[in-house]
């Protein structure tokens, strides 16, 4: 059971907290009330504001509408003016542009440009709005007009600046100098910069806005003319200066150059050897009234074509740089070829004049002359595949002119070698032709100088023989193909030519000096073939060719010595008497005796009277054959007078011993010179 205090106490507490809820209840009650007018005071508020908002709405919106329109109209406005303005323009391009358009391009170019550009959208403008104005006509012929000054000025600057290149400058960019450690380039300027940039400039505009190719014509005939008038100022050049003073390049690369007191001279374009063609021999010279400054100017010529060849690679490969910047690339092969024409029409034809200059020649016999075809055919060879590169993409009757040319002066030096063969075979034997001396016949010297000359040029002629083989044999011209018909052909020269010695060397009534000639000229041919390196073409096919040459020497020495048994006959034991020594001699003996003396002396005097007279050019040959012959008879001779020393067969011993053996010796020392 609770006690009655803390029921008292628990109550008082309750009811504390029941009052505290009560009033809290009350609190609770009161913010309710108080929120819910405020709550209704602001919606009275929105729906005030949003009542005024509806209202500002509804009178600012057209206000905007008519701004907006208002707007709108004065862009209208302004478009129009400006339109107006754009339009009036086109009216007043005519009178705008006059004086510039009659004034022309010289000197300002871009603000010409500018000015046709005005006038070419005048035109468009009329065309699209109003085709029927006069106003389109004006502008129209406004246009043409400036069109044709345009046109006027690209063929002025042409004209007035392309010059031909300077000779000099020429020979400074083809020259080829192994002095130098590295090639530099030779720059071919053809237009200053400032210009070329004007022509460029105006070919684009021409192309692109003209509709106009005769420009293309224009540039070419211009351009051609120069690159002839080049071309011809260098062979004028080299005809002036070549042969005199020999300046031919310019002092800016000759200062490059290595230079010695005892300078080369530049190497012509792209040889290996500076070979000059010699065409006949010092006795041809005599015979023809001296041919040397003949041969010289010759030379000059050959020189010069070979350097204009070599000119006209370098100056179209220059020129086509030029044009690819000028002229549009779907008329740029075209408009070379046609560039190039005139110069290239020009070395042909100077080529062809070349081939019917050999081809006289052979026709009068002198196929030294068709030589002048040899370096130039290799020159050409040399250059064809440059050649083709820089005419690649022209017209097939531009690239075949080379090959055509080519073709002509193989198929020309290979008739001029073959008929030479010939007539080396068929030289007539004409009697006062002959060497009195039996000295080296011309035909030989003149023979071993073409061979020689060949050598220099063996690759070419190995080609040019080539070229004239059956089409069966085609495929295997290689190097050593080439090589071997060369080879062939020399030895069929020296065939020929010792066939004709052969018959020739009957013409002498003596048959030693019929030896002494041939000897002379075996010997000739021997020495010319190993000094010239001949001998190493001739061996190709022709192994022993230098042993049966040495044989054929040896051959005419024996030859030639039998006619000293005439002399020595008389001085063996042949009818020569059996006596004791001491006994006396019968008459018929003592005049055998006197009868061998005699015969020795009268042939031994007439033997070196006549052969002193006869030549051996070659001092090795000639002392061998002397020593040779005065070792045989100078034997013999003392052999004879040891065993006539003690028989008495004459009162005047010295009638019949003219000679001492010394004497002998000295007398036939002095054979074959004609100065003792």
């Amino acid at each position: 059971m609770i006690p009655t205090e803390d029921a008292s106490a628990r109550k008082r507490e309750i009811e504390e907290k029941l009052k505290q809820e009560q009033e809290t209840l009350s609190f609770i009650r009161e913010n309710l009330e108080k929120s819910d007018q405020l709550t209704n005071g602001m919606v009275s508020i929105l729906s005030s504001f949003e009542s005024r908002l509806m209202q500002l709405e509804n009178s600012i919106i057209p206000v905007h509408k008519q701004t907006e329109n208002l707007q709108r109209l004065q862009e209208n406005v302004d478009k129009t003016l400006s339109c107006m303005d754009h339009v009036i323009s086109y009216y007043h391009v005519a009178k705008d542009t006059d004086r510039i358009i009659r004034e022309g391009p010289t000197g300002r170019l871009d603000e010409y440009l500018a000015c046709i550009a005005k006038i070419q959208k005048a035109v468009e403008y009329f065309q699209d709005n109003n085709p029927d104005s006069p106003e389109l006509n004006t502008v129209k012929a406004r246009f043409e007009k400036g069109k044709e000054l345009l046109e006027a000025e690209f063929r002025s600057l042409l004209t007035r600046y392309s010059k031909p290149v300077p000779p000099i400058l020429i020979l400074d960019a083809i020259s080829v100098d192994e002095e130098l450690e590295v090639q530099e380039d030779v720059v071919l300027e053809h237009l200053p910069e400032a210009v070329l940039q004007d022509i460029i400039c105006i070919a684009c505009w021409l192309v692109e806005y003209g509709r106009n190719q005769d420009f293309m014509t224009v540039y070419f005939q211009i351009r051609s003319s120069q690159l002839d008038r080049s071309i011809k100022g260098l062979k004028e050049h080299f005809r002036k200066n070549s042969a005199s003073s020999g300046v031919l390049y310019s002092p800016a690369v000759q200062a490059k150059r290595k230079d010695t007191p005892t300078k080369k001279v530049p190497k012509r374009p792209g040889y290996d050897h500076d070979l000059r063609v010699r065409h006949i021999t010092d006795a041809l010279a005599d015979k023809h009234g001296g041919s040397a400054g003949k041969d010289d100017v010759l030379d000059i010529e050959i020189d010069s074509y070979i350097h204009c060849i070599s000119a006209f690679i370098k100056l179209a490969q220059s020129e086509y740089a030029l044009l690819t910047e000028v002229i549009p690339e779907h008329h740029q092969k075209k408009t070379f070829d046609s560039l190039i024409q005139e110069a290239l029409d020009n070395l042909m034809l100077e080529g062809d004049n070349i081939v019917s200059a050999a081809r006289r020649a052979i026709m009068r016999h002198d196929y030294s002359a068709v030589l002048t075809i040899f370096p130039i055919l290799r020159h050409l060879k040399m250059n064809k595949s440059d050649f083709d590169t820089t005419l690649q993409g022209t017209a097939a009757s531009t690239k075949n002119k080379l090959p055509t040319l080519i073709t002509s002066m193989e198929t020309i030096g290979a008739k001029a070698l073959e008929e030479f063969a010939d007539s080396i075979k068929n030289d007539p034997d004409k009697e006062y032709n002959m060497p009195k001396d039996g000295t080296v016949h011309e035909l030989t010297s003149n023979a071993i100088l073409f061979l020689q000359q060949l050598l220099d040029f063996h690759e070419t002629a190995g080609a040019m023989l080539a070229s004239q083989e059956s089409s069966s044999s085609a495929s295997s011209y290689t190097s050593e193909f080439n090589k071997r018909l060369l080879s062939t052909y020399i030895c069929k020269v020296l065939g020929n030519l010792q066939l004709n010695l052969l018959s020739k060397s009957k013409v002498y009534e003596d048959s030693a000096l019929s030896a002494i000639f041939l000897h002379n000229n075996y010997n000739y041919i021997l020495k010319s073939l190993e000094k010239s390196e001949l001998i190493h073409l001739v061996t190709v096919t022709q192994k022993r060719a230098e042993g049966s040459y040495r044989e054929l020497i040896e051959q005419q020495i024996q030859m030639y010595q039998r006619s000293w048994l005439k002399v020595t006959e008389h001085l063996t034991d042949r009818n020569m008497p059996v006596f004791q020594p001491g006994a006396k001699l019968r008459d018929k003996e003592r005049q055998v005796i006197k009868d061998k003396f005699k015969g020795f002396n009268d042939g031994l005097e007439e033997l070196c009277k006549i052969q002193k007279g006869w030549a051996i050019p070659d001092k090795e040959q000639r002392d061998f054959i002397r020593q040779a012959q005065r070792r045989v008879v100078s034997d013999a001779y003392r052999s004879f007078l040891h065993r006539c020393a003690n028989i008495s067969f004459t009162k005047n011993p010295e009638k019949y011993h003219k000679y001492r053996p010394d004497e002998v010796e000295d007398m036939i020392e002095k054979l074959f010179d004609t100065s003792a």
